[in-house]
């Protein structure tokens, strides 16, 4: 609301201005804030009076009375009044006159004082008439010296005819702090305000005109389109004017230091030696000095020099070994011949392990547990799924954002040159195509005969791989190209026995899950029987990540006893099990699956590990046709015809009257391969003969159309899953008995083995019930 009482005629409505000083005869926009101000303003427009503003002395002070403010400064109306978001109004003021304070008056909600008017002098002596000229010459050269400029400003400006208007005007456009400004506005006498005005113009002209300069002279060399490069010539002149020193010759001094302390072999130096000197003759601008400056940082940064290798104590690689993995005693012998190898020859090259089998095994904590125990570094390098050949050697600089490939860019993280570097994921390396063979880059890096002089395509010199240890891992063998597989020594990790998995799982899976779940050994404990029962009722796989994560559920469970504060002591034994992990997901389904005429258990390989398969056969009156379901491929089709065959000699039957149906349960896995001959066989000499097959006995091996049981692969997974499976007999191929070497002791003691020659033998062991042959050499253990 307006104030009821009048102001005397010599009395000013005071707005405070934090950092802007308002001229006589400019037009001025003005942001207020404050509510007194926000009052004042809203008042001088209903009124219709003229408002004074005043500078305030400390921009950043809000609460300002008179000793806060300059006593000296322009009145004028309010032209336009706008309301701002957030608080802020905005005015259009046009300066009319300076006036002087004389007194500020008390008793309104918002600031006024009696003023006394400044009068304008006029120009009255040819001396001020030559200031004036000189400050609308200063002021037109300014103008043109100013980019995207009217040119209806430089006929404004000849057309004032008033020296303190033109003093005004000028002082206010200038960039220069409102102490200065108010300084102008406080000379009333013209002749000192038009020698201030010129001085201050005279300084801002000289600074357009040196960078006009600068940039007509940078324009010079560059076009339009090098923008980026414009700005830093810019810069560098200004720089080279003001006499600072010029940062590129102190990078170029630091590369070059680094590039003398790195190492380096001496074809190596001499090409980072000529590198520098391009980089040094190439101006700063050049598009090319980024890159060039990236590579040799790369260069410098990547271990050239022979890493010390720190003592090979054998006995604390066996005992580091033990400590981290239970079991895998050929992995660790195959080890700590490495390092006794390495310990007699320390300048040997590394040779190239493989690690095949299963998921879950502990491939790849396996190579960290090498790392450790040699000493050494770690560095992973994940291949699934890689598809480009440059993802191994490297971009060609001359693309853009070029880098090296993920093996020396393994090394640069590494820090040294006789690292371990797990490549996992061999076998999914993806298809070579327009991008190039991934798996071709790879034959030089795992060559121990070439290796040595590794080129990456970045790097464009030899880099030597032949001090780091090379791990692979895979799954299947069959999926890694020939020559690559050949450059690679390949150790097997079939899998584990239930009683290896039960000793995993006690010294290193629960005490994991314990950690991750939040739980101290004292809170939870699960027992020798729950842990035997997760194995086999829960779990059946090779490895033993889904053993981890189901105990990993049943500690959980514990948690959330002992975090409601339930209990504080939690004991998990096997009948608790089907109340927190459900009903048994595992039961030994042999003996109900053969216990009629015409089924079969035979073994079966997957990427995963071993697996037991039923062949089921049965007949109904038909046209001597053969029937196959289960999803089965070629291999397996013709093992079934070379069956039916066998079985046809071995009845006397021409089975012209029968249909006879195989069929391979699980339809949704396709299956394929020879090893399911001999239990093909067996299945239709059962349905023929009307005798079931016993129901513990399993059997695998390739049958030829003489009756001869061939050999097979795979014979340590396939044995692993018969004893899963609750089998006690499995028969093989004679021709296999030396595979027998790699079983696990624990399963050659739990199962009987029987060899077989011909498809009689099987007959008479599985059919008939006889074991009339020598019972099976037990193989001896090897030393390490």
């Amino acid at each position: 609301m307006s104030d009821t009482r009048i102001l005397p005629d010599d009395a000013r409505i005071i707005i405070p201005l934090r950092d802007a000083v308002l001229f006589p005869g400019v037009l001025s926009p003005v942001t207020v804030r404050r509510e007194s101000s926000i009052a004042a303003a809203q008042e001088a427009v209903k009124t219709e009076r003229p408002v004074g503003f005043l500078l305030q002395r400390d921009p950043s002070k809000n609460d300002v009375g008179p000793n806060d403010l300059c006593w000296v400064g322009t009145e004028g109306p309010i032209a336009r009044y706008i309301t701002g978001q957030e608080g802020a109004h905005h005015l259009l003021v046009q300066g009319q006159s300076r006036f002087r304070v004389l007194e500020f008056l008390e008793g309104w909600p918002y600031m006024v004082a009696r003023v006394a008017e400044v009068a304008e002098a006029e120009a009255q002596d040819s001396q001020t008439e030559a200031r004036f000229l000189q400050l609308k010459e200063q002021a037109i050269e300014a103008i043109a010296l100013l980019p995207n400029v009217p040119d209806e400003l430089v006929g404004v400006v000849r057309s004032i005819e008033s020296p303190g208007l033109l003093a005004d005007m000028v002082t206010h456009m200038i960039d220069i702090k409102p102490e200065q400004k108010q300084d102008i506005l406080e000379t009333f006498d013209l002749s000192r305000r038009l020698d201030k005005s010129i001085e201050l113009l005279s300084g801002r002209v000289e600074v357009l005109r040196l960078s006009k300069e600068i940039g007509d002279r940078t324009r010079a060399q560059f076009d339009e389109r090098q923008r980026e490069t414009v700005l830093r010539e810019q810069l560098r002149q200004i720089q080279k004017e003001l006499g600072e020193v010029d940062d590129s010759a102190a990078e170029v001094a630091r590369l070059k230091e680094s590039i003398e302390a790195a190492g380096m072999p001496d074809e190596v130096l001499s090409h980072a030696r000529k590198e520098l000197g391009r980089l040094q003759r190439m101006g700063e601008a050049s598009g090319e000095s980024a890159m060039l400056r990236t590579y040799l940082e790369w260069l410098t940064e990547l271990p050239w020099k022979q890493s010390p290798q720190p003592p090979i104590d054998l006995t604390e690689a066996r005992k580091i070994l033990d400590e981290d993995h239970f079991g895998l005693d050929k992995i660790k012998r195959r080890i700590l011949e490495y390092l006794a190898v390495r310990k007699l020859n320390p300048q040997g090259r590394s040779p190239i392990l493989c690690f095949a089998g299963p998921p879950g095994v502990g491939k790849t904590s396996l190579g960290q547990s090498i790392a450790r125990a040699t000493g050494r570094a770690f560095q992973r390098v994940a291949l699934g799924g890689v598809h480009d050949e440059a993802e191994i050697r490297g971009h060609r600089r001359t693309y853009l954002g070029a880098l090296p490939g993920n093996i020396i860019q393994a090394m640069r993280r590494a820090g040294t040159n006789n690292a371990v570097v797990m490549l996992d994921e061999i076998d999914k390396l993806g298809a070579g195509g327009f991008h190039g063979d991934p798996g071709s880059a790879l034959l030089e890096v795992l060559d121990p005969e070439q290796n040595h002089k590794f080129r990456d395509n970045y790097l464009g010199v030899d880099f030597d791989l032949s001090h780091v240890m090379f791990i692979c891992t895979a799954n299947m063998l069959d999926t890694i190209p020939g020559p690559l597989r050949d450059r690679m020594e390949i150790i097997q990790l079939p899998g584990y026995t239930e009683e290896e998995k039960i000793q995993i799982a006690r010294r290193y899976l629960v005490a994991r899950q314990l950690e991750a779940n939040g739980l101290k050994p004292e809170q939870a404990e699960l027992t020798d029987a729950a842990l035997s029962s997760i194995v086999g009722d829960y779990t059946r796989e090779a490895g033993v990540r889904q053993l981890e994560r189901e105990v990993g559920a049943t500690l959980r469970h514990a948690a959330m006893q002992v975090a409601a504060g339930k209990a504080e002591h939690i004991v998990i034994d096997a009948p608790d099990l089907p109340a927190i992990l459900g009903a048994h997901r595992f039961e030994n389904e042999v003996a109900l699956r053969t216990s009629v005429p015409g089924v079969a258990t035979g073994l079966a390989w997957t990427p995963v590990g071993g697996d037991i398969l039923f062949i089921e056969a049965s007949k109904t009156p038909g046209a001597g046709r053969l029937i196959l379901t289960g999803q089965l491929g070629d291999v397996m089709k013709e093992s079934a015809q070379t069956a039916l065959t066998l079985a046809k000699i071995w009845s006397g039957d021409s089975l012209e009257k029968i249909d006879v149906h195989i069929h391979v349960p699980a339809g949704a896995t396709p299956k394929d391969g020879p090893s399911a001959g001999v239990a093909m066989f067996l299945a239709l000499a059962s349905l023929l003969s009307g005798r079931p097959v016993r129901s513990d006995i399993a059997m695998t091996g390739e049958v030829s159309l003489r009756g001869l049981v061939l050999p097979i692969g795979g014979v340590k997974e396939k044995t692993l899953a018969a004893l899963r499976a609750g089998i006690t007999t499995v028969m093989i191929p004679r021709r296999n008995e030396k595979d027998l070497d790699d079983v696990p002791a624990e399963a050659r003691q739990k199962l009987k083995f029987l060899l077989l020659d011909r498809i009689e033998d099987a007959i008479r062991y599985a059919i008939d019930g006889q074991e009339t042959q020598a019972p099976v050499a037990e193989p001896q253990a090897a030393a390490g």
